[in-house]
């Protein structure tokens, strides 16, 4: 068992509720057991400087921790991301790219913040399931309205953490969980079952090919279920 009850194979409750915000063209609440990240999509009509006249779109992310998310108060970040942010920010927007077709987006741009309200581990992976949930919602609405092509959106994007802690390889790992890690992995996939992005290192030692596969396996199993729940968010 785990420091939380869970079998090894077994995620956190996770919730997503969609519209959860009045103004932007998109938005979800996801809560991934005690992390809780409020994600905002939205869309302009207008594209970076060095994308104009290219007949594309781009999709983008920023991403925030918001001071008492943590256990102890962190500092708002006013003199510019740190560089941790500014890599979660630039692993959302990849992840998110890879669920639409830029380029019948058209000179759009849909810009997900992610807000971290609440921190217990996997915020980034959390940001990237609760992330594509809001982007879809945006892009649904401008399909539904004609402006559009329903093709623009691609198989569904989701992540999860794995890793191995005190030799068991465990899906979705929770703070306590990360912070004691020998292994520690985020892994993006899309809803065709295609990898989308993998992180992984090994904090302590090393990590087999064996073990590699099975933890790539386990994150599978757990990024089905949250396929699941994307769906019913953005289409509900």
């Amino acid at each position: 068992m785990r420091f939380d009850g869970r079998a090894v194979d077994q995620m956190r409750p996770v919730v997503i509720t969609p519209g959860y915000l009045d103004h932007p063209e998109g938005s979800a609440l996801i809560e991934v057991g005690r992390t809780r990240v409020i994600c905002a999509a939205t869309v302009e009509e207008r594209v970076p400087r060095w994308l104009r006249d290219q007949n594309q779109g781009w999709v983008t992310a920023e991403y925030a921790m918001l001071p008492r998310s943590t256990h102890q108060r962190t500092s708002r970040e006013t003199r510019g991301p740190r560089d941790r942010t500014q890599e979660i920010r630039r692993v959302i927007g990849r992840s998110l790219r890879g669920g639409v077709d830029l380029t019948l987006l058209g000179e759009r741009t849909v810009t997900v913040d992610c807000d971290v309200i609440q921190a217990d581990g996997g915020t980034r992976t959390a940001s990237i399931t609760g992330g594509y949930v809001a982007l879809a919602i945006a892009l649904r609405k401008l399909i539904k309205g004609g402006l559009l092509a329903p093709g623009v959106l691609g198989a569904p994007i989701a992540a999860v953490s794995v890793g191995v802690v005190q030799n068991e390889l465990l899906l979705d790992l929770n703070y306590d969980e990360d912070s004691q890690a020998q292994v520690d992995f985020n892994v993006v996939m899309n809803g065709a079952g295609k990898f989308v992005e993998i992180q992984g290192t090994a904090e302590h030692g090393a990590f087999s090919r064996e073990e590699l596969v099975r933890l790539l396996g386990l994150a599978e199993d757990g990024l089905v279920e949250l396929f699941k729940l994307q769906r019913e968010a953005y289409t509900g």
